[in-house]
């Protein structure tokens, strides 16, 4: 699968395919402030005008929580797709929890960067003790976010993963591994903002990645954002409550390609 470098750029220049990983046209800027979003509601809709080509194919959006999931919703709303979730877990280094090391995805799945493991000298049992307090940390948001609601069916159709950035890819490479074990047809993993190093690296999980800008030195997500408050979990709650009263199908109820 073909992974070429692609230039982040401007929202008017128009989508074009380089390989795996799709992203405008224009050329990279040297600092987040050229251009950025205004806060995760105007990235998805950004994020959606690349995505406008996979309407057709009647997709499934799936939000990484939280912060992915208002995002997610833009991209839903704009493509008549229904939004659902795909919970991961990130496993932070035990110094410093933000700086995710490895994840966990529904499904059994479990990410562990080796190498950064072996540079922070955890061990095998240090080890397994980061991915079993994330498992359990992952069945809690399971109930918090899906509670007694089945999850959407994606067996045979395009998945599209949303977060509302990519930084190490750690928590999307599991939450690929999840969609992908659940049977979908084709995955394709988008964020509005893509290290530029991690997205081609994603290409050889995802069929596609899609990133409105990429940035060869990201910096953090959050420079990208004039306003990127934290997503609280009540938000996530009331996005999925909307799509399901929209009237969109649930796990069992969908046939694809009707």
């Amino acid at each position: 699968m073909s992974s070429q470098p692609v230039s982040g750029g401007g929202e008017r220049a128009p989508p074009r395919r380089t390989g795996a990983v799709v992203s405008p046209v224009d050329p990279p800027v040297a600092a987040p402030e050229a251009l950025g979003f205004r806060d995760r509601h105007d990235a998805g809709r950004r994020l959606a005008a690349l995505l406008m080509q996979l309407r057709p194919e009647r997709p499934v959006v799936l939000g990484i929580p939280r912060g992915g999931v208002p995002v997610a919703a833009e991209v839903a709303r704009a493509l008549g797709a229904p939004l659902d979730v795909t919970v991961v877990r990130k496993i932070g280094a035990p110094q410093n929890p933000e700086y995710a090391i490895g994840a966990v995805a529904e499904g059994g799945v479990h990410v562990l960067s080796e190498e950064a493991a072996r540079a922070l000298g955890l061990g095998e049992a240090q080890r397994a003790t980061l991915v079993a307090r994330g498992e359990e940390e992952l069945r809690a948001r399971l109930r918090r976010y899906r509670g007694a609601r089945p999850p959407l069916a994606v067996a045979g159709r395009t998945a599209i993963v949303v977060d509302d950035g990519l930084a190490t890819g750690r928590t999307a490479l599991a939450a690929v591994r999840s969609v992908r074990r659940r049977g979908a047809a084709r995955v394709v993993l988008a964020a509005p903002v893509c290290a530029r190093r991690p997205a081609q690296q994603l290409s050889d999980e995802a069929d596609e990645v899609a990133c409105v800008e990429l940035p060869s030195d990201l910096w953090a997500v959050g420079y990208w954002y004039a306003d990127f408050t934290p997503t609280s979990d009540e938000e996530v709650a009331a996005l999925l409550s909307a799509d399901v009263t929209s009237g969109d199908v649930a796990a069992g109820d969908e046939t694809p390609g009707q």
